[in-house]
């Protein structure tokens, strides 16, 4: 007699399928899902005290600043003391003038990870160039023009899947810590360093 219902065997290329598919496993871990970077240069416009003569040294220095992430973009805001020694009085005198400014970076982010599970997002933000004086001058109207340029490296962590080989015919004992008995320290060479000095 004949069946009622039809068999239906699987193809080689459906079983191979299956094999390779039970060989990993999807798993949820923090990863850089995002990241991008960016160089800057601005000028900044200083008003001193004396009308100078000449610049002697310009620096910026006590850079500080933070990372958020805004719309799908790393927003970094920080501020810099921009310092310069000038002479004035045709070059008689000098004098010190410092003055703290602020500065705002936008970062695009040129790659992100769209296979995130949540939006917990984890910000870091690295220099990877300090901001420094690039040109100093002095305008016709006596203040100093100073050209600031800087780089900034943002990277934005988030939950996202992954998928993992799974290792077959590992056994557990191949891990397991070895432990010397008490039998096995009393067959210890003591004097096998010493021996290797004499020679």
């Amino acid at each position: 007699t004949k069946d009622k219902y039809p068999t239906y065997d699987k193809s080689k290329d459906e079983l191979r399928r299956e094999a390779t598919m039970s060989d990993y496993r999807q798993i949820i871990t923090k990863a850089v899902v995002g990241k991008g970077r960016k160089y800057t240069q601005c000028t900044h416009t200083i008003n001193p005290v004396h009308k100078p003569t000449s610049i002697l040294g310009c620096w910026v220095i006590n850079s500080c600043f933070d990372a958020e992430l805004v719309d799908k973009k790393v927003e970094i805001c920080g501020t810099y003391d921009i310092s310069i020694w000038y002479s004035y009085a045709d070059n008689t005198k000098t004098e010190v003038v410092t003055e703290t400014v602020n500065f705002t970076d936008l970062i695009q982010l040129k790659y992100r990870n769209d296979q995130t599970v949540s939006n917990d997002f984890e910000v870091c933000a690295q220099v990877l160039q300090q901001p420094n004086c690039v040109e100093a001058n002095i305008s016709p109207s006596g203040k100093f023009v100073v050209q600031v340029a800087r780089e900034f490296l943002a990277e934005v962590i988030g939950e996202t899947k992954l998928w993992v080989m799974v290792a077959e015919h590992v056994k557990e004992e191949e891990f397991e810590d070895c432990e010397l008995d008490d039998a096995e320290f009393e067959d210890l060479d003591v004097n096998f360093f010493s021996e290797g000095e004499e020679e």
